[in-house]
């Protein structure tokens, strides 16, 4: 058991295998049990966002396809039909429990460039406001060899690192991760916990590629995301998708069950550390008065109405220095406006931003989050 671990906002993975159990379509009864314990953990007061895979095995289902096709445009067409039905399929059965849904799909692109990094990440941390559950996967349709995951672990991994999620639960065909391949050694050894600050060499060597004809990951791409997600901060279990009430187990009762593997870092830590290394990048310079530096040494978000300057140009999303009346730097932060918003509502009540703009992308320019201290 993972003692004294309470989860707010967990991430589930869920991959092909899990979905279709092992057939070449999707599993309408897996997917009714694996519904039903995520609204168990979402009822218990747990965030949860969801990472599908299963449209290309959906597609493939719809048009009676035998075998998986290998080149791209196969795949993308594939995925663009066949992820209506996997979303029709979730829509039907999350109505069971009268919660609502939303889809949004990715490539790597969205996540690389900063504006649509904030865009998705606003968008997903709204939608959880509100108590909707994201269901996110890969946009297979457009994604190019260049944009692409690769495969939705990865892009769990990046999804809990964005959302701050304590828990990234990757469900796969598998108990867990073992030292040896158990498809060849019935006898290979579950391993329980990982904790040390990188996955051991020997742990990597025995990590295999997926046997499974519709998956694009296997155990060797969940390490690589294990290794991404909890060097972000959050903690890592991979645990069979099949086994009975396996995401209440492992998120309410913190049962021992597949393979955890411990955060290396806190979400803070990660985020200071990201902020300080954009130190030397910043491009701007926002200069507020004495009142907005006390705020802001008492833990508050920066307001406009205590900016005074605006040096330098940015966009939305980018790192700026804070100075004081003097010119001493006193914090970074990743601002929320761009600096041409910034002098415009520089000065003003946080409440006449959207009738100076047209727009709000919230009350402060930089939310406490998003600032370290100098």
């Amino acid at each position: 058991m993972q003692k004294d671990r309470s989860y707010h906002r967990v991430v589930i993975k869920i991959g092909t295998s899990t979905l279709t159990d092992g057939g070449l379509g999707l599993c309408l009864a897996r997917m009714v049990d694996l519904v039903r314990q995520m609204i168990q953990v979402q009822t218990a007061g747990t965030q949860v966002v969801v990472v599908s895979s299963g449209g290309i095995a959906a597609g493939r289902e719809l048009l009676g396809q035998p075998e998986l096709p290998h080149f791209l445009p196969a795949k993308q067409m594939l995925a663009a039909i066949g992820q209506p039905r996997l979303m029709a399929v979730y829509t039907q059965l999350f109505s069971l429990y009268e919660q609502e849904i939303a889809q949004v799909l990715l490539t790597r692109d969205d996540l690389a460039d900063r504006r649509r990094y904030l865009n998705a990440r606003n968008t997903l941390s709204a939608l959880l406001e509100f108590g909707v559950i994201p269901i996110i996967n890969e946009n297979d349709t457009i994604a190019t060899e260049e944009i692409r995951f690769g495969d939705n672990d990865n892009l769990s991994a990046l999804i809990a690192t964005v959302l701050e999620a304590d828990l990234l639960l990757l469900l796969t065909d598998q108990d867990g991760v073992y030292w040896e391949n158990p498809e060849v050694n019935h006898d290979a050894e579950l391993i329980q916990r990982v904790d040390e600050a990188h996955i051991p060499d020997a742990i990597l060597k025995a990590a295999t590629e997926s046997s499974s004809a519709l998956g694009t990951g296997g155990m060797a791409s969940k390490l690589s995301a294990a290794e991404l997600a909890r060097h972000g901060g959050a903690a890592v279990v991979i645990a069979n998708g099949m086994a009975e009430q396996v995401i209440p187990r492992i998120v309410l009762a913190n049962e021992g069950i597949g393979t955890f593997f411990t955060p290396i870092t806190t979400h803070l830590e990660n985020r200071k550390r990201f902020l300080l290394a954009g130190l030397a990048e910043a491009s701007g310079q926002l200069k507020i008065d004495l009142g907005a530096v006390d705020a802001l040494r008492q833990g508050r978000s920066m307001l406009p109405v205590g900016i005074t300057e605006v040096s330098g140009e940015f966009l939305r999303g980018e790192s700026v220095t804070v100075s004081d009346p003097d010119g001493q730097k006193v914090a970074v932060g990743l601002c929320n406006y761009s600096a041409a918003d910034i002098r415009r509502i520089l000065g003003q009540q946080s409440d006449q931003i959207e009738t100076i703009l047209g727009y709000a992308y919230g009350a402060e320019v930089i939310h406490h989050d998003n600032l370290v201290l100098l």
